[in-house]
């Protein structure tokens, strides 16, 4: 059920993340409801993405066309994100697209859960599910992708606009284990000139770390929070809570990211530097016996997602 009720100055977002484990292949598919502050009316858009592994990042836009509320998700433009599918095409057909999506775990509340359920954050995050798989294809130009099975990920955002600056990842590490992560600087005056605040859920062996969403954003009190360097081609986030820390690296190597213009309800922008093959290490440790010892480490060739945000 699309979250926005009528309110102006809002966007809603559906999108999705694949990896073609056959061709090495990354995909996106974004779809987006805007609200425009000035009280005009709503519409739908959005745009189609493949990164080849062998060749240049191609992309179409669908949209922008009348929104019409739907029961369940997002159609606009002959696009669709339901659950359980997503079909569409854009330019004329040169992109075009019919997946079916297989939930494989339970959601993952990127922010705090109340925060889906009262927006009183600038923005928050979630996925319906935390890993899917998808079967179906992906035309771009010439070329057929058959997908069987293929790792990815839907998720939903609701709130004002884009951040000041922010960085994105979504990981599959593999055996059930995922990582998601959201860096971010509001638009808000008084919370601009703060650093990023990190949202980082890691998902392994089924259960969540940090147990609570905004412990990595807040701290205790304003210490210990997570740390981010956003910046291109490599971005970090740091962090301790209890007797782990955590350190994430991603590279979004720059011939294989899209950059994209962002258009706020109140009609500012942002510049998206999106890239569905990114490189990616995290290196999670234990405090044992007066050290650090390591507790798991991955590392993400080409599979990983991931997006840096500017104005």
């Amino acid at each position: 059920m699309p979250r926005w009720c009528g309110e102006p100055g809002r966007t809603e977002v559906w999108y999705t993340t694949v990896t073609d484990p056959d061709t090495g292949c990354g995909l996106w598919l974004h779809h987006e409801l805007t609200a425009p502050a000035d009280g005009s009316a709503p519409y739908a858009h959005g745009w189609a993405a493949v990164f080849p592994k062998d060749g240049p990042v191609r992309h179409a836009r669908f949209g922008p066309a009348e929104w019409t509320l739907e029961a369940s998700g997002f159609s606009a433009d002959g696009a669709t994100a339901r659950p359980g599918r997503l079909t569409g095409s854009a330019e004329g057909g040169a992109l075009r697209w019919d997946l079916a999506e297989r939930p494989m775990d339970e959601p993952l509340f990127t922010f705090p859960r109340w925060s889906w359920r009262r927006p009183l954050l600038p923005a928050a995050q979630m996925l319906p599910a935390a890993r899917a798989r998808y079967d179906g294809t992906f035309v771009h130009d010439d070329t057929t992708l058959t997908l069987t099975a293929a790792p990815g990920a839907s998720a939903r955002i609701y709130g004002h606009g884009n951040a000041r600056r922010w960085a994105w990842l979504h990981a599959d590490l593999g055996g059930g284990d995922v990582l998601e992560i959201v860096a971010a600087v509001s638009m808000r005056p008084g919370l601009r000139r703060l650093p990023p605040l990190v949202f980082l859920r890691l998902r392994r062996h089924g259960r969540d770390w940090p147990r609570r969403p905004e412990r990595p954003a807040l701290g205790w009190a304003g210490a210990g929070r997570f740390r981010a360097a956003i910046g291109l081609p490599t971005w970090t986030v740091t962090g301790r809570c209890g007797l782990r820390r955590i350190r994430v690296e991603v590279t979004q190597p720059a011939d294989r990211t899209l950059a994209l213009d962002y258009t706020d309800p109140d009609g500012r922008h942002a510049m998206c530097r999106n890239c569905e093959r990114a490189d990616t290490h995290v290196l999670l440790e234990r405090w044992w016996w007066g050290g650090w010892r390591t507790e798991a480490e991955w590392s993400l060739d080409g599979t990983a997602h991931a997006e840096v945000g500017t104005r």
